[in-house]
């Protein structure tokens, strides 16, 4: 048991004993003694290793999955997981190859479809389009180092960017080629994040379990002249990312 060999739970201390593992196991991976990937021991040594019940242990164990500090890989154990992607988009706008360069991840796209589709009435009206209006729908999968992070299906008006169906968005930026083909420049965005669990579709392409956390975040982006030009909904792994802001009073 790596990094357990001498460590006992104090039993005549107010803190919970669920919470000194937690912090003892925090401390072995903020250390290195765990490194990514390592399995930790099962819950049953654990608790006769330690002392403790099972909850105990699960209860730690569960907590650091919510943090993003462990993963649970059915049927095999819990490991060390990747530190969260820490992703600023609330308070900078930037592409997401830059958001994966930053920080320090090579950033690859997948096309899932690329097609005209017809009007959709929800979206339509975030666009500002007669509900009759076709649309351009694109479904990306976003990956950094290999490992997918978020879905994203974005709706753009049809009939003011028709050329947009050519385009490679495995390569190409949608919002550069927005710009560059048709000068809009979108300036602003308005988003909305929700908390979610993933279906089945949505979990076996983004890597995760029949009813894992995503974060659902919905954005239109406007133009310079308050034009709506795209409606867009991703979906974040919940284990893999987490959204900073910073305000000032």
């Amino acid at each position: 048991m790596i990094g357990f060999e001498r460590f006992a739970v104090d039993k005549d201390t107010p803190i919970p004993l669920y919470y000194q593992l937690k912090l003892h196991v925090q401390g072995l991976i903020d250390s290195e003694k765990l490194k990514v990937g390592d399995m930790l021991p099962p819950e049953n040594d654990l608790c006769g290793r330690l002392g403790v019940s099972r909850p105990t242990v699960r209860q730690a164990f569960s907590e650091l999955v919510s943090d993003g500090w462990l993963t649970r890989q059915k049927g095999k154990g819990t490991f060390v997981s990747r530190p969260k992607i820490d992703v600023r988009f609330l308070q900078k706008l930037e592409s997401f190859n830059d958001q994966m360069r930053q920080k320090g991840l090579i950033p690859t796209t997948k096309v899932l479809s690329l097609r005209k589709v017809p009007g959709v009435r929800q979206v339509n009206e975030k666009l500002e389009l007669d509900p009759g209006e076709p649309l351009i729908s694109l479904m990306r999968l976003r990956f950094g180092d290999g490992e997918p992070v978020v879905r994203v299906d974005t709706f753009i008006p049809y009939a003011r960017y028709p050329d947009m169906l050519k385009q490679d968005f495995e390569r190409a930026s949608m919002y550069e080629r927005l710009e560059s083909l048709y000068g809009a420049r979108i300036s602003r965005v308005h988003r909305e994040i929700e908390a979610a669990n993933a279906n089945r579709h949505d979990a076996e392409q983004l890597g995760l379990e029949a009813g894992g956390a995503i974060c659902l975040v919905k954005t239109v982006g406007y133009t310079d002249a308050d034009l709506p030009v795209e409606h867009s909904v991703a979906l974040y792994r919940g284990d893999r990312n987490k959204f900073s802001i910073d305000l000032y009073r």
